[in-house]
């Protein structure tokens, strides 16, 4: 048989094993579905053009400072592929799977990658690769640049979402439907209502990450957050009395090259850009969540008030019309806490002035939970786009406990006049199968009362109207 090249055929043979310089993907998906088609974005080949965009946009920075000659900062923006301010640098030729191997020994890509682009340049110009760096700037610096492209695709799709629930709230601000509370029939409500505090939840969601994703700040801060290493390289290149100047500035060009905001100072063990991204990435799949859930229980048979537009079939049951979308998005959001939960076990463990396995934890989770908002925001815009609306089937759900959707209503207008314990009595007798309205135009005490009118429904919303407008920004309100 052919050799696989597969790990386990290169161990039963007796010789070392490595991976190829261009490995088949490992994950596409297959068992989260959710995720197909948002990899690239926080793939390792999206962080390795990551890393490699931070270590030249720290020569440019040099070069700002008039520290790094001019032409070392040209020859290592072109070597490496230089795209402009927060673009990836593209043709940079690092081997990916080369570098995921020569990582085990440091414990992080960016030793390897050094090296290798040091190769790349031009023997009198590689001072300038990394100078006054280390490993956790260039990695922390790369993924909060994949992080800030990632949300602004995540936050393009929420958009979307809410352009679409904006339309459903408005154009159903009058349908009537039952509002459920632990699972039961409560009081009428609007489908309208209903849509328009989806779209609340999903907006909030969307300020949260924007304001999360604008204060991403790029990181530098040396071997131990002192910056001691640029304020000496400075001084050789400018002298001492511009060097701490320079160095106190290269954060911020650093950043500005990145597209990020300007460190106040290193956060290598102070983590919070982590967790506040991650704590919002997590709002937006409980927010998704919230709607995706409403939808399987709404799309079920028995009560079928909606349906996805593109519903998925089974593979057993011909006549399912499942709410696929929905169950995708509710695996993300179940996931998702968990994850959040990760980085912030990892913050609270950033010990000394670099931590020690807890940094390196944070890295496939926070890529992860970029991963399920990626692709738990898309879904979610298809889903509420193309959401079927039966409001037939709500006015025949809030009919069917024949009237009794408004009891709390009775209680107010009808148990003052028959007293409340007998007004208890005629819901018993109703919750039995009883006519109710028979049975209160039998009270001789309500016979002022147009009865047609009490009991229906949608003489009983409230302000789910007036909700509806201030939700979604119409001024009817």
């Amino acid at each position: 048989m052919a050799d696989s090249g597969s790990t386990s055929a290169c161990r039963a043979r007796g010789r070392p094993c490595s991976l190829p310089s261009d490995p088949a993907p490992i994950d596409v998906g297959l068992l989260s579905p959710v995720t197909v088609g948002s990899a690239d974005a926080v793939s390792d080949a999206a962080v390795l053009d990551a890393l490699v965009t931070a270590e030249a946009a720290l020569a440019r920075a040099w070069g700002e400072v008039a520290a790094a000659p001019a032409d070392a900062v040209a020859g290592i923006s072109g070597a490496l592929g230089w795209s402009g301010p927060g673009q990836l640098c593209i043709g940079h030729g690092a081997d990916l799977g080369a570098l995921a191997e020569a990582a085990v020994a440091g414990g992080n890509p960016v030793i390897p990658l050094v090296s290798a682009l040091r190769a790349r340049v031009a023997p009198e110009h590689r001072a300038w690769v990394h100078r006054g760096a280390t490993s956790q700037d260039i990695l922390d610096s790369a993924l909060m640049l994949v992080a800030r492209r990632a949300c602004t695709d995540v936050s393009a799709a929420l958009e979307r979402a809410e352009a679409a629930l904006t339309a459903l709230a408005r154009t159903h601000r009058g349908t009537v439907a039952a509002a459920r509370t632990l699972g039961q029939h409560a009081v009428p409500t609007t489908f309208g209502l209903r849509a328009a505090t989806w779209l609340a939840g999903v907006r909030r969601a969307g300020v949260r990450l924007e304001a999360a994703a604008s204060t991403l700040p790029a990181q530098l801060g040396g071997a131990a957050g002192t910056l001691a290493a640029a304020v000496e390289a400075a001084g050789h290149a400018l002298g001492d009395e511009a060097a701490r100047d320079a160095a106190v500035r290269l954060p911020t060009l650093l950043a500005a090259e990145l597209g990020l905001a300007a460190p106040d100072a290193p956060w290598h063990t102070v983590r919070w850009p982590v967790t506040e991204l991650g704590d919002a990435l997590v709002q937006v799949m409980d927010a998704a969540g919230v709607v995706a859930a409403d939808v399987v229980t709404l799309s079920r048979t028995e009560i079928a008030e909606v349906s996805e537009g593109a519903a998925g079939g089974s593979s057993a049951m011909p006549q399912k019309q499942n709410p696929a979308a929905s169950v995708l998005i509710r695996s993300a959001a179940i996931r998702a806490p968990h994850l959040g939960a990760s980085l912030h076990a990892s913050a609270a463990l950033a010990v000394d002035e670099r931590p020690d396995g807890a940094w390196h934890a944070e890295w496939p989770v926070l890529r992860e939970l970029l991963r399920l908002a990626l692709g738990t925001a898309a879904t979610l815009a298809r889903l509420v786009d193309g959401l079927v609306i039966d409001a037939d089937a709500m006015a025949r759900n809030t009919a069917a406990s024949g009237g009794l959707i408004v009891a709390e209503r009775l209680s107010a207008v009808a148990a003052p006049l028959v007293g409340p314990d007998r007004l208890a009595a005629i819901i018993a007798r109703a919750n039995g199968g009883d006519d109710l309205r028979g049975l209160l135009a039998s009270e001789s005490a309500l016979a002022g009362l147009d009865l047609d009118e009490l009991l229906d429904p949608a003489h009983y919303t409230g302000l789910a109207g007036i909700l509806t407008d201030r939700l979604t920004g119409d001024t009817r309100a």
